[in-house]
């Protein structure tokens, strides 16, 4: 008989907004005793999920289970990098980034169930400033939003959005200079995020083309827009088209150096930390191993025809605008020309 496998579930009680009460009993009856020796163990601070999966991995665990929202997983991942134990995601946190890229389900006892076929495969993960992240990190507006994110002490869409709107016309754009493989540039951005994988999380894709599998990541950068342009980004944001926008440029590296005027706040993986005017970035091809759904490999999500409909609406909005503007500025003309004229009578 084949030995059984070691699995160790580590269950952040306080975070995300599912309560934990009853994962217990769910793992005891869904995880297959035949195959697995289950372990679970609760976290009791800050940290404490990076040190439990530390633990596990030196003593050979199989399979690290995070049962939380992103923080944990991003707690118990960065633990599991490099190693031979994987990493199992059962999500139960607001964004939930990490687990809708890799299209596993959101409902627990689905997630257990993709647990249990035990399908491991190697995936990319990100560095920035020595801080391992496995979606995206970045400066800029959404680290800034991550900052005030924290601070609201509630979690959700809602919460994120009311900072947004609150914040958002306050945010002034700063000057990066952005070096990679091809040279220095220079850019006046709103924000500057590095995505290993597709989206922050809740379906917002910053990166709609980003793959976890390609040793590269996607940079973008978003360029200052003004208040009528920002339901046109928000829409695409939302609906895998961002790369579309005007106001969006994007390439793929390996690796990328970010001067800016003043030390600031970046993120990874959502969690906000301040740190110097420089900023590097790079990936790890492979790795990080993880239990990932047979079925859907990495996020398949195609645009949505109801917020393409927006898109179009607001599109047409700035091709008035600017037809307006440009009229305005033609008639502008055409009164200076007339003054001009008579004022030579």
């Amino acid at each position: 008989m084949n030995e059984k496998k070691r699995i160790t579930f580590i269950v952040n009680p306080i975070s995300g907004t599912h309560g934990k009460d009853a994962i217990p009993d769910m793992i005891a009856s869904e995880i297959d005793a035949q195959r697995f020796d289950v372990t679970i163990r609760l976290t009791e601070h800050a940290g404490h999920a990076a040190s439990i999966a530390r633990e596990c991995a030196d003593n050979g665990a199989d399979i690290v289970v995070a049962v939380g929202g992103d923080g944990t997983v991003n707690e118990v991942a960065r633990s599991l990098t490099h190693t031979d134990t994987a990493l199992g995601i059962v999500p139960c946190g607001s964004g939930n980034g990490l687990a809708r890229h890799l299209c596993l389900p959101l409902n627990p006892r689905k997630a257990l169930g993709v647990i249990n076929r035990d399908v491991v495969e190697s995936f990319d993960y990100g560095v920035i400033n020595g801080l391992p992240f496995f979606c995206t990190c970045g400066m800029g507006f959404d680290a800034f939003i991550s900052l005030k994110f924290a601070e609201a002490g509630k979690r959700g869409p809602l919460t994120y959005i009311e900072n947004v709107l609150k914040e958002g016309l306050k945010y002034k754009p700063e000057t990066y200079e952005v070096t990679d493989d091809t040279g220095a540039r220079s850019y006046k951005a709103f924000l500057i995020a590095c995505a290993n994988a597709s989206q922050y999380g809740n379906n917002a894709y910053i990166a709609p083309n980003a793959t976890m599998k390609d040793g590269m990541m996607d940079v973008i950068i978003m360029e200052p827009f003004t208040a009528l342009e920002a339901p046109q980004i928000s829409i695409d944001l939302m609906n895998k088209t961002l790369t579309n926008n005007s106001k969006i440029k994007t390439f793929k590296t390996r690796s990328i150096h970010i001067h800016r005027s003043q030390p600031g706040a970046i993120h990874y993986d959502g969690d906000p930390i301040m740190t110097s005017s420089d900023v590097d970035v790079h990936i790890e091809p492979a790795g990080i191993r993880i239990v990932t759904n047979p079925n859907a490999m990495e996020d398949p999500c195609q645009p949505n025809p109801f917020l393409n409909a927006f898109s179009d609406f607001f599109n047409n909005i700035n091709n008035v605008r600017e037809d307006i503007e440009k009229s305005g500025r033609r008639i502008q003309a055409m009164n200076k020309l007339m003054l001009r004229k008579l004022s030579k009578l």
